[in-house]
């Protein structure tokens, strides 16, 4: 990265702060790019594309933040980038872009000589590439499941969330089929005679859209005082209803 300078990179990293502070439950790692890529004005370098393909700006961002993942700034999990509150506090303090990425660096280091001897330069930007290399992997990842997710046949769906909790351990005694299911799509027990409660209801939707919480609402009605109800959904979710029971859950889907 000899093309860029530490002010280059700090003013890079301290404007995506900025953007994860704004969505402080996390935000994918390519619409932070993205939304970054159109608040700042790229350089000629960071608009060129590397011999094996991508934009230098993508991977000059993605390299920084490793420090910052290693300085407990950041946390990337299943593609999506969020702020803590040490990188919250980072921010504020260290207002100067070349203080800030020096800061990311230097814990960089401390966690890394934490780990073992410190090793030369080169090594490090191996390591760092490696660790991109594996986050795009990731990102890619949970990308094509969520697009796989968002067109799977609804019953087909169904059929996958009862097959996760067979897998593990739990026994179904009963899936809906295709048609009105009254709310409720499948149930399963912790033994295969259905003796030991508490009994596990649940219900699954595939939408795009928001799920309205009175739906949610409608579901948790059908829960007696032995079930434990869960709600898997492939949608964001409004709002959680005050009245929500301790041994409801709701999963949204890529887990």
């Amino acid at each position: 990265m000899a093309n860029v300078t530490i002010h280059r990179t700090g003013e890079l990293l301290r404007k995506l702060f900025e953007i994860l502070m704004e969505h402080p439950d996390g935000i994918p790692a390519k619409d932070a790019l993205r939304m970054l890529s159109e608040r700042v004005e790229l350089t000629d370098y960071e608009k060129g594309e590397y011999s094996s393909g991508g934009r230098r700006f993508e991977r000059i961002v993605r390299f920084a933040t490793v420090d910052c993942v290693k300085a407990g700034w950041m946390v990337k999990e299943k593609g999506i980038w969020t702020i803590t509150e040490a990188g919250k506090e980072a921010y504020y303090t260290f207002t100067s872009p070349d203080e800030f990425y020096r800061e990311a660096q230097r814990l960089y280091r401390k966690w890394r000589k934490s780990r073992s001897a410190i090793s030369e330069t080169h090594e490090e930007e191996s390591e760092k590439n490696a660790a991109i290399t594996y986050e795009e992997a990731e990102e890619l990842a949970w990308g094509e499941i969520e697009n796989y997710l968002k067109t799977i046949p609804p019953y087909d769906l169904q059929k996958l969330v009862a097959a996760l909790l067979k897998a593990m351990g739990y026994h179904v005694s009963w899936i809906s089929p295709p048609g009105k299911d009254g709310g409720l799509d499948i149930v399963a027990w912790n033994d295969p005679l259905g003796t030991r409660p508490p009994r596990i209801k649940v219900q699954v939707k595939r939408e795009q859209n928001s799920t309205n919480v009175s739906v949610l609402r409608s579901f948790m009605a059908l829960l007696g005082d032995n079930d434990v109800g869960l709600f898997v959904s492939t949608g964001d979710l409004l709002e959680m209803p005050k009245e929500k029971r301790a041994h409801s859950k709701v999963v949204r889907l890529p887990l």
